[in-house]
């Protein structure tokens, strides 16, 4: 503020002062003299102070922004450092949490494989429980069959349609209705008959009983049924007892 103000000075205390003294005043001259020597040492003196207080903010200015900035660089260091390893930590929880997904999943695919594998063995087993529920019934009834085709055998084939023995011939005729009645209902539940004659010996539905040359059939064919087999849904229920063609010594 005081470079700001004009320097006022006057001559009227110097004149009280001669005055006091009873020494004679100076002169106009004198006085404007002096007046503009003391107006220019003021001057020089208030445009000094004007120029070190301007001088002042700037110096202080320096050291704070250098302050500032040396207090700035290792806070932005430390703030980089504590992103970077932000960062890492956050890198480190997504491998974590991509490698338990990987697990989950895993564990689920093979939750879903199970859960079909047991549906597929529960919808097998109801099935062959369906088809061969009745096994061991049917099993028990071939040997009803095999009396009542023996029985049909054992008729005569030229007394079967003779007028001369006709109670023999109904007989005869009432064994083979119901051995096809029978057979018919063994159909229906999936029960088949088989009579292998003449063809390749299978160990899955053959029971080989004897074996004995025969030139005019290849070796391992069936040549004499003994008794039939019966096949339920694919599945051997009874297996046919036959005789085999002998290989050649």
């Amino acid at each position: 503020p005081v470079c700001r103000r004009k320097a006022t000075t006057s001559m009227l205390p110097l004149r009280r002062v001669l005055l006091a003294r009873r020494l004679p005043l100076p002169s106009q001259s004198a006085e404007a003299l002096m007046l503009a020597r003391h107006r220019g040492a003021a001057g020089g003196w208030a445009r000094t102070l004007c120029a070190k207080a301007e001088a002042k903010p700037e110096a202080a200015a320096e050291p704070a922004a250098d302050a500032a900035e040396a207090e700035a660089a290792p806070g932005t260091s430390e703030g980089t450092d504590g992103d970077a390893a932000r960062v890492a930590e956050l890198e480190a929880q997504l491998s974590e949490l991509d490698e338990q997904l990987k697990a989950k999943h895993d564990q689920v695919l093979r939750a879903l494989a199970e859960a079909d594998n047991a549906r597929r063995r529960a919808a097998i087993d109801v099935e062959n429980a369906s088809k061969f529920s009745v096994g061991g019934f049917a099993k028990d009834l071939l040997d009803v069959a095999d009396n009542l085709g023996r029985a049909a055998d054992a008729v005569p084939a030229e007394l079967r349609d003779s007028e001369e023995a006709p109670v023999l011939k109904n007989l005869y005729e009432g064994v083979v209705l119901v051995d096809t009645v029978l057979h018919k209902v063994f159909s229906k539940h999936g029960l088949t008959k088989i009579e292998p004659l003449g063809e390749k010996f299978d160990p899955n539905f053959h029971n080989a009983m004897f074996e004995a040359p025969d030139p005019t059939k290849e070796p391992g064919t069936v040549m004499h049924v003994a008794s039939p087999g019966y096949v339920m849904h694919d599945r051997c229920l009874r297996a046919a007892g036959v005789g085999v063609v002998q290989k050649p010594a």
